[in-house]
């Protein structure tokens, strides 16, 4: 692609085209950029005649970026990146600590990582922190794009080149309600759940691929009634008696009883499963960024 060097595109121009494929939207990148719209779509399309291709296209209202605007907006976010890393770098320098940490968790760890977040806060109270909760899909779909410092998640992608550290377990227990004729067990087989009805999660989350593995190793099939994607709908439709469930220990943050439900003692449960702080090979990360890895890495040793 050759573009035009007689205009250039300014720095300020970067983060708006940057904010407009985050958006998908003229008038929300203009109000994440403070400019007007016209001030906006003025700017975008002097940044359309100085690359001399399509960047984009309106359909229906919204923003779809070309493969050229798709192309362009890596290589903006791969030079903020290195700019907010070179800001961090001279605060650090002048004995600051502050800038943005940015976070993209699976949905079951919602439950642990805010309370990690708070303590690192605590610690560095001018940075500020922008939290992602997806499923699994959504948080690899992000990593691809190098959109985040770092991502966690159970079960770590085989198909990407990533740094991947282990920072905390994240055992699998079985639950049932409370009620449950199998609940008032001291002592039971995989065997013993035959003829229950499972409620799993969705496939392709950490959990459900965690679960069909251990089974799979077991020669287990279950009879699987319902998948859902949450661990809130799984909780309560275990304790509303419509089948019994795996899920990870972190999703019962009170007592199992609270949420009217029984953690079965079932013979290879907890099924052993980690939580994996990762980030793209070859990565840079901010000083920010690597300070929270090693806050997470430090509950290894606790």
């Amino acid at each position: 692609m050759h573009i035009n060097l007689s205009m250039t595109i300014s720095f300020r121009q970067m983060r708006l085209f940057l904010a407009l494929a985050d958006t998908g939207s003229v008038t929300a990148a203009a109000r994440a950029c403070h400019v007007t719209q016209p001030t906006a779509s003025m700017q975008l399309r002097e940044i359309t005649d100085t690359v001399g291709v399509p960047l984009y296209e309106v359909i229906s209202r919204r923003v779809h970026l070309t493969d050229a605007g798709h192309d362009l907006a890596r290589t903006v976010r791969s030079i903020s990146d290195e700019w907010d890393a070179f800001e961090q770098r001279i605060d650090g320098v002048k004995g600051l600590a502050r800038g943005r940490l940015k976070v993209a968790v699976v949905s079951t760890a919602k439950y642990f990582v805010p309370r990690l977040l708070g303590t690192f806060c605590a610690r560095h109270p001018e940075i500020d922190i922008a939290l992602e909760v997806l499923n699994r899909d959504g948080v690899l779909a992000r990593l691809r794009d190098n959109l985040d410092d770092l991502c966690i998640m159970s079960m770590p992608p085989t198909d990407i080149e990533i740094e991947d550290q282990v920072f905390m377990p994240n055992p699998l227990v079985v639950i049932a309600a409370s009620a449950h004729p199998l609940a008032a067990r001291r002592k039971l087989l995989l065997a013993d759940l035959g003829r229950s009805r499972f409620i799993l999660r969705e496939r392709g989350s950490g959990t459900r691929m965690a679960v069909d593995a251990h089974f799979k190793r077991h020669g287990f099939k279950p009879d699987v009634r319902l998948e859902l994607g949450s661990n809130e709908a799984i909780r309560e439709a275990v304790a509303a008696n419509l089948g019994v469930s795996v899920v990870s220990r972190h999703a019962l943050q009170a007592k199992a009883a609270d949420y009217g439900v029984a953690v079965l003692k079932v013979a290879g449960f907890p099924v052993e499963s980690n939580w994996h702080v990762v980030h793209r090979k070859g990565k840079q990360l901010s000083p920010i960024a690597r300070v929270f890895q090693a806050h997470l890495l430090a509950l290894r040793d606790c």
